[in-house]
């Protein structure tokens, strides 16, 4: 069973590309960095717990709320289903794709046939749009090969793994769409709202503050693991390579920006967007440094990524307040 002509949204971020690929199936396209931007999705994560091996560094908005505030600015109605029962999460995908509605999937990405790099990450997004008696056909970022397929006892397991991020078979699906608000009150209020839940984070470690912690905690992660170079390397990696775009999702809302200059004409956003071209190689530079403590065992790399963070929390801040 496969949907007629189903075409794949190209993108590097996982949650943007499987909305990107369900809107582009009811006829829209926006591109990328427009889907990240109206979903709220800058934000910054330190997270670390006496469970986890080593800290997590993440660059956005938490996992599933990208598509609820896209959703909310656009007007649009999405189905969400959770189970924790196998059979009723198939269901969940069956049925829609014999209507010819492809399905959006929260998996862990470990399970996936088509990952190379196995790493356990419950906080993937990946678009089924067929599937037969032993293969799940999936649309996936351009880093993992845009249609790919992976076995369905594979997407079972990453549907249903449990841990940091994961939820209980999460699936959804677009409602017929009629047609679009005007873009321009939309955006506005998607830049004024990440603004403030960025600089008004909750705890510090989420947001602004967030960055603030790690530049602190950073200069002692030697003692926070016995294997330097693959956790080290690893977060490095994470930060630049695994469905960020770059810059820790700061090339994507920097491209935003640009877009919303255009649409808007609006100097403060100007002034943002040109502080966030400064901004995104500083990024760059600080999964550099943490790469280059984790191949040689040295500690100054993260002293100077440590400086440079104080440094892009305070360009940040001043960026987002323009944004406000």
């Amino acid at each position: 069973m496969m949907i007629d002509g189903f075409t794949p949204y190209e993108g590097d971020h996982c949650e943007t590309t499987a909305i990107g690929n369900i809107l582009q199936h009811a006829g829209i396209h926006l591109s990328e960095p427009m889907l990240f931007g109206l979903g709220q999705g800058l934000g910054f994560i330190y997270w670390d717990s006496k469970a986890m091996e080593f800290p997590f560094i993440g660059g956005r908005t938490k996992p599933d709320t990208l598509i609820t505030s896209l959703a909310e600015g656009l007007g649009l109605t999405i189905k969400v289903h959770e189970t924790s029962s196998i059979s009723k999460a198939w269901q969940h995908v069956q049925a829609p794709i014999e209507r010819g509605i492809p399905v959006a999937l929260k998996l862990d990405s470990y399970y996936l046939d088509y990952f190379t790099n196995k790493v356990h990450f419950a906080g993937h997004y990946a678009v089924i749009y067929g599937f037969d008696d032993e293969n799940a056909y999936m649309a996936d970022t351009r880093q993992q090969g845009g249609l790919v397929q992976t076995k369905r006892t594979s997407l079972s397991a990453a549907r249903s793994a449990k841990g940091f991020m994961s939820s209980r078979n999460r699936s959804f699906t677009l409602e017929s769409i009629h047609s679009l608000p005007p873009l321009a009150p939309v955006i506005r209020k998607a830049l004024t709202s990440n603004a403030y839940s960025y600089l008004n984070a909750p705890i510090r470690n989420i947001g602004n503050a967030g960055i603030i912690k790690m530049s602190k905690e950073i200069r002692n992660w030697q003692a926070r693991t016995t294997d330097i170079e693959y956790h080290f390397c690893l977060t490095a990696m994470l930060m630049e390579r695994a469905g960020t775009g770059g810059a820790l999702f700061r090339n994507l809302y920097r491209d935003f920006l640009r877009e919303c200059i255009d649409l808007l004409a609006d100097s403060p956003i100007e002034q943002a967007y040109h502080a966030f071209v400064r901004i995104a190689p500083l990024w760059v530079d600080v999964s550099t440094l943490i790469d280059q403590a984790g191949k040689t065992g040295e500690e100054q790399p993260l002293r100077q990524a440590s400086e440079l963070l104080v440094e892009i929390a305070q360009q940040e801040r001043a960026a987002m307040e323009l944004l406000l």
